[in-house]
C-alpha cells in the first residue's frame, strides 16, 4: 500500500490509478493540489430528477460539478478515464436508507440505471488557504476534517430532505476574515463559510465530538469556522430511503482533472 506522503506530489491521474489498483484507500485531503475534488452520490435513475432539484435548491452544500449519463460509470467531463466504480478510495453503501458497509470498489454492484452526481468539495479551496499562509489543522495532523450535523434545514425536493452538515477549520480571527474573501472565489466548492464562532448557534453542542471525521485541535486565539459540507446529501439520502445508494466515505473524495481555477466552468452532462 502507498502512503499519503507517497502520493502528495502526484498528478490526479496517478492518484486515481493508485486508488483503482488498490494501492491507496486513505484520506484525499491535500492530494493532487490545484485540482477539484468531489463528493459522490450514485442513485437509480428514478431518483435522479428529484436529487438534481435538491442540489439546485441547496447549492452551498450540494454544488454540482458533474452528472453522468445513465448507466455510464465513466464521467468524461471530469477528466481522463474517470471511473466512478473504482476511483474513490472508500465508498459507503446504503440500502433503503440504511448504511450497510464501506467498500473500496463498487464494480460488482453497479447497475445499468445508475446516475452519478459529483459535488464540489471544500478540499478544493484548502490549497488556496494554505498558499495564503493558513494552517489547515486536519491536514497537518493527518486526520479527516471534522464534520457536524446542524439545525439548518435544507430545502426539500421530492423525498430528499434534512439538515445541513458542515465541516470545520479553526483559524485566528484575522485568517477567518481572510478565508471569507478567498473561499468566495470557489462557489462550486461550497464558497464562503456558513458560520463562524459559537457552534451552538447552528445546533452543534460539542465541537470536540464531530458526527463525521475526527476532532482537531483548536488553539488559543482561534475560532471555529464552518463551511457547508458535501455529506449533507448523505443525510437527505437516508431520509429518502432509495433502494440503493453509493456515496464516498467522508474524507475520501473523487479527484478530478479539473483545475481549481476552473471551478464554476465545468460542463455537466445530461442523464
Amino acid at each position: 500500500m502507498k502512503s499519503w506522503d507517497d502520493l502528495k506530489d502526484e498528478t490526479p491521474v496517478a492518484v486515481r490509478q493508485a486508488i483503482r489498483a488498490g494501492d491507496y484507500d486513505g484520506d484525499t485531503a491535500g492530494l493532487a493540489g490545484g485540482f477539484i475534488q468531489g463528493n459522490l452520490a450514485v442513485l437509480p435513475a428514478e431518483y435522479a430528477t428529484d436529487f438534481l432539484r435538491f442540489c439546485q435548491r441547496n447549492p452551498k452544500p450540494c454544488p454540482l460539478v458533474g452528472v453522468s449519463d445513465t448507466g455510464n460509470p465513466v464521467v468524461q467531463t471530469l477528466g481522463h478515464d474517470v471511473d466512478i466504480r473504482t476511483d474513490v478510495p472508500k465508498y459507503k453503501i446504503f440500502r433503503n436508507g440504511e448504511f450497510q458497509e464501506i467498500v473500496t470498489d463498487v464494480t460488482d454492484i453497479w447497475q445499468e440505471d445508475f446516475v452519478s452526481f459529483v459535488l464540489g468539495c471544500s478540499f478544493s479551496f484548502e490549497e488556496a488557504l494554505m498558499n495564503d499562509g493558513m494552517e489547515i489543522r486536519h491536514i497537518k495532523e493527518g486526520t479527516t476534517v471534522p464534520m457536524y450535523r446542524t439545525n439548518i434545514e435544507a430545502e426539500p425536493a421530492g423525498p430528499f430532505s434534512g439538515q445541513y452538515v458542515v465541516s470545520m477549520r479553526s483559524l485566528p480571527v484575522k485568517d477567518a476574515i481572510r478565508a471569507i474573501e478567498i473561499t468566495s472565489r470557489f462557489p462550486e466548492a461550497h464558497g464562503t463559510p456558513l458560520h463562524m464562532g459559537d457552534p451552538a448557534e447552528i445546533g452543534i453542542q460539542n465541537v470536540s465530538k464531530p458526527d463525521f471525521g475526527d476532532p482537531t485541535t483548536i488553539k488559543d486565539g482561534e475560532i471555529p469556522v464552518f463551511w457547508a459540507c458535501g455529506v449533507t446529501p448523505q443525510v437527505a439520502i437516508t431520509n429518502a430511503k432509495p433502494s440503493i445508494c453509493i456515496t464516498h466515505a467522508p474524507g475520501h473524495m473523487l479527484i478530478t482533472d479539473i483545475p481549481s481555477a476552473n471551478v464554476g466552468r465545468g460542463a455537466i452532462s445530461e442523464f
